[in-house]
C-alpha cells in the first residue's frame, strides 16, 4: 500500500490576540509538490524503515525515522493493534522549510496503519491521537481535503496560552472554510539557504510577541474574509496578490517576517519587484511563495537567477484534493 501526500503553504495565523475569546486560526494553501510518498507492509512485530536511494539528506532521513516511529507507536497503542510494520520512504521533502513536512509524515504513517486494519478515521481524529494541529489545522485539512484552507482556531478556555503547534496539546481546530484554487494559476516557491526558527526559539517568540494588537487581528480578519477569499472566487489574481502582500505587514505574520535573515526579506522583495502577484513567507520560513499566471512567467527565471546556488526554486500548482492512496 502506498500513500502520497501534498505539502502546504501556511499563509498566516489569524488571531494571536485572543481578547474575543478565541486564539490561533490558520489560513493556508495545499500545493502539489513537494510530496511525501510512503509505502508499507505488515510484519509480525516492530517497526522497520528504509529509504529509496534518491533520498540522501541526513536531516530528512532523521525526521522520517523519528516521525514514522512515533506515529506508529501511538496508533498501535491507541487502537491496541498487535501487528508490526515495514515502511519504505519513496519520496520526502525538506525538513523545517515551512512546507509542513512533519505533519504529512505523521498523518501518512497513521493513515496507512489504519487502512491495513480496516479502521476508518479522519485526519482530524488522527491529529488528536498524534498530537498534531494544536495551533493550526491547515496541514491536517490539506492532508484530508486540499484547496485553500481556513480553520477557526481554539477557544481560549481550551488553549489558555499562545504556543506553536509543536508545544501545544490542544485538539485540532474546526475547518471553517475550504475553497478551490484555480488550476491555471501557479505557485512559485523559493527556499533560500537560511537558519530556521524552531523548537524552543519558536516557543519563546510566541511568548514574547503575543498578544499582537487587536486592531491587527481585526484588519487581518477583514482582509481574509472580505478581500482574499472573494477575490479568489472571482479569480482576480492581482487583487488577491495585493492582499497577500498586505498580510505580511500585520499581526503575527509581521513578527515572523521581521525575525528573518536579510536573505529571506531580500528574496521576498525581489519576487515582488520581478512581478509575482502577492509574495508571502510560509509559516516561519524559509520558504517564500508568489502567485503566477501566463502574464508573469518571467518571475520564475529571474528568481532562480537571483537565488543561484544558495537555495531551491520551483513552480507548482495548488492541489484541490487531499492524500492519494493506492492499495
Amino acid at each position: 500500500m502506498i500513500i502520497k501526500t501534498p505539502s502546504r503553504i501556511h499563509m498566516a495565523l489569524i488571531d494571536l490576540n485572543g481578547s474575543y475569546g478565541r486564539r490561533d486560526g490558520g489560513i493556508g494553501l495545499t500545493i502539489e509538490k513537494p510530496n511525501f510518498i510512503l509505502e508499507s507492509e505488515t510484519c509480525k512485530k516492530g517497526v522497520s524503515i528504509d529509504f529509496d536511494k534518491n533520498i540522501e539528506d541526513i536531516e530528512i532521513k532523521n525526521q522520517c525515522l523519528l516521525k514514522i516511529k512515533d506515529s506508529t507507536e501511538k496508533i498501535i497503542s491507541h487502537f491496541n493493534l498487535d501487528s508490526g510494520f515495514h515502511f519504505n520512504v519513496k519520496e520526502a521533502f525538506l525538513t523545517h522549510s515551512g512546507l509542513g513536512s512533519g505533519t504529512q509524515i505523521s498523518l501518512a504513517t497513521a493513515k496507512l496503519i489504519c487502512e491495513y486494519n480496516g479502521i476508518s478515521v479522519s485526519g482530524v481524529e488522527l491529529g488528536k491521537i498524534l498530537g498534531r494541529g494544536g495551533t493550526s489545522g491547515v496541514g491536517i485539512y490539506s492532508f484530508d481535503y486540499g484547496g485553500l484552507i481556513i480553520d477557526g482556531g481554539h477557544d481560549i478556555n481550551e488553549k489558555p496560552e499562545f504556543l506553536p503547534s509543536s508545544a501545544s496539546k490542544a485538539s485540532p481546530p474546526n475547518l471553517i472554510g475550504r475553497y478551490e484554487f484555480p488550476n491555471e494559476w501557479e505557485i512559485l516557491v523559493a527556499i533560500p539557504q537560511s537558519n530556521t526558527i524552531m523548537g524552543e526559539n519558536e516557543v519563546n517568540i510566541f511568548q514574547e510577541y503575543c498578544p499582537v494588537p487587536k486592531k491587527d487581528v481585526e484588519k487581518l480578519s477583514h482582509l481574509i474574509f472580505m478581500n482574499l477569499v472573494p477575490f479568489l472566487l472571482e479569480k482576480n489574481i492581482k487583487s488577491m496578490g495585493n492582499v497577500i502582500n498586505e498580510i505580511q505587514k500585520i499581526g503575527f505574520k509581521k513578527v515572523e517576517v521581521s525575525l528573518q535573515q536579510e536573505k529571506i526579506k531580500n528574496t521576498m522583495n525581489k519576487m515582488k519587484e520581478f512581478g509575482a502577484y502577492g509574495v508571502g513567507m510560509s509559516s516561519f520560513g524559509p520558504a517564500v511563495y508568489g502567485i503566477l499566471d501566463k502574464e508573469n512567467q518571467d518571475v520564475f527565471k529571474l528568481t532562480k537567477e537571483f537565488i543561484g546556488e544558495e537555495g531551491i526554486v520551483f513552480k507548482t500548482n495548488a492541489q484541490n484534493h487531499g492524500f492519494e492512496l493506492k492499495k
